[in-house]
Parts: structure tokens; sequence; C-alpha cells
């Protein structure tokens, strides 16, 4: 079996929520980036609480982020030009990385599904960067999410949803549910919302987060993978969601946008092959 077939078959098994083992080399990387990871934490944590002892608003949140993210492998390329207060990044979604390296780039808050504040670590500090976690049974309820994400915005200045309702794989791009673009109606005085596409390239779906397959596996094979890998950044123009009437019709211009960089960066898309209960998607019966 060569090494690339057995690599797909991997990738296969951990979409089904199989556990995935690692070779010798796969374990040596994930220690040596999990060490790193500890070390900038040593660093940074201790650092942010200095920081807020005299001043309110700490970058080192952000900078860590961005650092775990390039200890990661991610080798960000930015795009566009990020607003830096005042805004609502809406973004397609396919890995956890995306919170680090948005986080490193724009030093933006974020919503994020409840399934990520488990995993060791990346849960914790998503949290010192005021995520706002969301069941996916969303038993936390529109209003009280809602008022968490005006907190975050007045604290952050600029706060990212994913609007999907999962991750996915590079290649695909879902209904958007806008339950949570419920804050814009009507929108905070100033606010502008701005779109945002994460493309992976090739190793998007080796990277994503799919299926079954539980965050501390992924987290696992992602840190286990030799080398590193380009994620571009696509900072899209910004729009006023003033001008348009309700979240639904936001979530429908920043979806058009995003889909269109998508398809210019990666050619055209594909049905997403998981059922996403969130955003009530179900893949096509296959055809005959």
């Amino acid at each position: 079996m060569s090494a690339s077939t057995a690599k797909a078959d991997r990738r296969l098994a951990a979409m089904r929520g199989e556990a995935t083992a690692l070779t010798f080399l796969e374990t040596l990387r994930f220690g040596l980036r999990s060490l790193a990871l500890v070390l900038a934490l040593l660093v940074f944590v201790p650092l942010h609480y200095l920081y807020r002892l005299f001043r309110y608003g700490s970058p080192f949140p952000m900078w860590f982020l961005g650092t775990a993210g390039w200890i990661c492998g991610a080798r960000v390329e930015r795009i566009g030009t990020p607003l830096r207060r005042e805004v609502f990044f809406i973004a397609n979604h396919v890995s956890w990385i995306d919170i680090l390296i948005l986080a490193g780039a724009s030093g933006t808050a974020f919503v994020a599904k409840q399934e990520l504040s488990e995993v060791p670590v990346i849960g914790w500090l998503c949290g010192l960067n005021r995520t706002v976690f969301v069941k996916r049974e969303n038993r936390m309820g529109v209003a009280e999410q809602i008022n968490a994400l005006r907190e975050a915005l007045a604290d952050n200045w600029s706060v990212t949803v994913f609007p999907e309702g999962t991750t996915t794989d590079n290649r695909s791009l879902l209904p958007f549910k806008t339950s949570l673009l419920s804050m814009l109606e009507p929108p905070p005085p100033g606010v502008l919302v701005q779109p945002v596409m994460l493309d992976y390239g090739a190793v998007g779906e080796e990277i994503g987060w799919i299926g079954e397959e539980s965050g501390l596996d992924n987290a696992r094979r992602v840190l286990g993978r030799r080398g590193s890998f380009k994620v571009r950044i696509h900072f899209l123009e910004p729009f006023s969601p003033a001008d348009h009437r309700g979240r639904k019709a936001i979530g429908v211009k920043a979806r058009a946008e995003i889909e269109a960089a998508l398809i210019a960066a990666v050619g055209p898309l594909r049905d997403f092959a998981h059922t996403v209960a969130p955003v009530r998607y179900s893949p096509p019966e296959p055809a005959g």
C-alpha cells in the first residue's frame, strides 16, 4: 500500500470517528509541537496577566494565538485589509486552526461550537480571547448568545462568526445559519460586516475537522503531520449591514462574496458529504 493510499484510508477512518494511530515520527512531531505550545504559554500567559494589572485590552492572547498557529504548521498569507474595530467578520470554516490564525491576523473574538472548548489548551486559550461557545443544540438561547456577542464586540472591537455551523473540507460551502446575526437587527451604530474567505489549498481536506472525528484526534493528526502548510486569509470588501434588510439578507450577501472568492481560489465547489444538523443540511442522494 502506498503512503498516499494509507493516508487517505486513515483520513476516512478519522471521519468515521475511529481513533487513528500515529507513526513514531508523527508522535515525535506531536510531542515537539506540544512542548513548543507549552513553552509559548509560559511566556505569553504571565505577560498577559501582568499587562492586565495596568491596562485593559491585552494584546498577548492575539500574539499567542498567532504564534500557536505558526507552531501548528500554518504559514499565513493575508490578502486584503481587515478592519480593526466595530467590525463583524463572517467566515467560512475549515479547522480549529482558523481561530488561531484569524486571531493572530486581526485580534478578533469568536463564536465557535461548544466542542472546541473541550479541546485541551485550545479551548482555554480561546476563552482568554473572549470566544463565545455555542452548543449544537442551541440550548444557550439566541437572546443570551446575542448579549454575549455584543459584550465580545465591545471588548475586542471585532467578532467573527462561522455561520456554516461546522467545519468543512475547503471545497464546500454550506448554507449559512443566520440566527447569530440577529445582533445586527438593528446593527450597532458604525458596525460594518466584512466577509472573510479561508483557503488551505491542497491540504484543506487533510487538515479539516470533518465528520465524526473528535477534536483531540484531529489535533493529534494536525500536530503530528510533516512540515508546514499555507493558509490564505482573504479579507473581502466590507459592507454596511444597514443596507440590507435583516440578518438573512446580510447572510446571503456575505455568503455570495465568500463563495465567489472560494471558487476563484479552488475551482467549482462540491456537495459536502456529511449531514450538518445546525443548518439543516443533508448530502444529496447518489444519482441512480
